[in-house]
């Protein structure tokens, strides 16, 4: 059973991206989480502990990460949760990571804008027989995507001409 987890936190360390030797993508980084509470003596705000995690993103998350997060950001994250006990010669503790399924800006402070990237399996999806036109290998006229129900290589509906008889 794995455990489903959401934080808020700031990127700590600059996303480190590696390739293996199979091709798969894996981006990693430091998330600090500080927790703040209300002290009603000082009446104010005041930072408590900060909870330290190691974030790794795979495949196109791991792309779409190295592109996007900084040091210094404030993100979300979601993913499972992993911990994970260690030793070596000097010293033992305990690692915290999360395996992350999602990656994204906090827009509490700030804004950002998305640009889809664009994955090369869709690329492949297109007929065979196409000629590269405007309608990326689907069927123009009455019979096109708008009627069949199918979207554009976007994923928006288009619409159609229709011709009268």
């Amino acid at each position: 059973m794995t455990d489903t987890i959401a934080l808020t936190g700031i990127v700590a360390t600059t996303p480190r991206h590696l390739v293996t030797s199979s091709g798969l993508a894996i981006t990693s980084f430091r998330l600090a989480c500080r927790q703040r509470r209300f002290d009603r003596v000082k009446n104010s705000w005041v930072d408590a502990d900060t909870n330290w995690y190691t974030v790794s993103s795979f495949r196109q998350l791991a792309h779409n990460v190295v592109q996007s997060v900084h040091k210094g950001e404030p993100v979300l994250v979601t993913g499972r949760l992993r911990i994970r006990d260690w030793e070596n010669e000097d010293r033992s503790g305990t690692s915290v990571e999360v395996e992350a399924d999602a990656v994204g800006h906090n827009l509490s402070w700030g804004t950002t804008s998305l640009v889809r990237s664009i994955v090369p399996a869709a690329t492949e999806q297109r007929d065979p027989d196409s000629d590269g036109g405007a309608t990326g290998g689907i069927p123009a006229g009455p019979a096109g995507a708008g009627e069949s129900g199918q979207g554009g290589p976007d994923g928006t509906q288009r619409e159609t001409e229709t011709q009268s008889a």
